[in-house]
């Protein structure tokens, strides 16, 4: 189920509805709890970003940026039994004329993490990319210490084209970064191919 507003009961927008989890659009009044998560170094040890920690300007200036850029697309996730603001999701850098972007993923609520609601972001953010969007190719870093990431990623359909090595130090050991992709003619869509088809007749 797609493309459904739950605002006249107070709920929020949701643009993809998968079974774990609903995506919707980034929020104003969720500031508070965005900041939250990127401060929180158990969730930021596994991203590209320096340790360092974000004021509610800085997380105003991204919110800025993020809602009017062109080229990126930002979800919230939610759990979608509950409703609840659970992480980010979003691609980067889309570039229609190649058909291609970066995926990135947040899952900012510690007791969410290891129930399939990563995974399923990650299919219904590959379906949006190709099946809404039209791309084709759609890559990610992922840092060798992530292992649950790199799992998350791989049941989605991204695979492993070239490490970057030893350049992340995590636990007093370097660690290589890893760039995984998934092509639109690999990827089978689990929700979105029956929105975006055709008419008959």
């Amino acid at each position: 189920m797609t493309g459904q507003s739950t605002e006249d009961n107070g709920g929020p927008i949701l643009n993809i509805e998968g079974d774990l989890v609903a995506l919707g659009p980034l929020r104003r009044e969720l500031l508070p709890l965005y900041q939250r998560w990127i401060n929180d170094p158990g969730t930021t040890r596994t991203l590209a970003l320096p340790p360092h920690p974000v004021t509610m300007e800085k997380e105003q200036d991204w919110y800025d940026q993020q809602s009017k850029a062109e080229g990126n697309v930002p979800f919230t996730i939610y759990e979608k039994e509950t409703l609840r603001p659970i992480g980010n999701t979003g691609l980067d850098g889309v570039d229609h004329r190649n058909r291609s972007a970066t995926f990135g993923i947040l899952i900012g609520e510690p007791e969410c993490r290891g129930k399939g609601y990563g995974t399923e972001t990650t299919l219904l953010m590959l379906d949006y990319a190709f099946s809404a969007l039209g791309l084709h190719n759609v890559m990610l870093t992922v840092f060798e210490f992530n292992s649950a990431g790199i799992r998350t990623y791989q049941k989605a359909g991204f695979k492993e084209i070239g490490r970057r090595r030893q350049c992340r130090m995590m636990g007093g050991k370097l660690w290589d970064e890893i760039h995984m992709d998934c092509l639109s003619s690999e990827f089978e869509s689990p929700l979105l191919r029956r929105i975006y088809t055709p008419d008959e007749g």
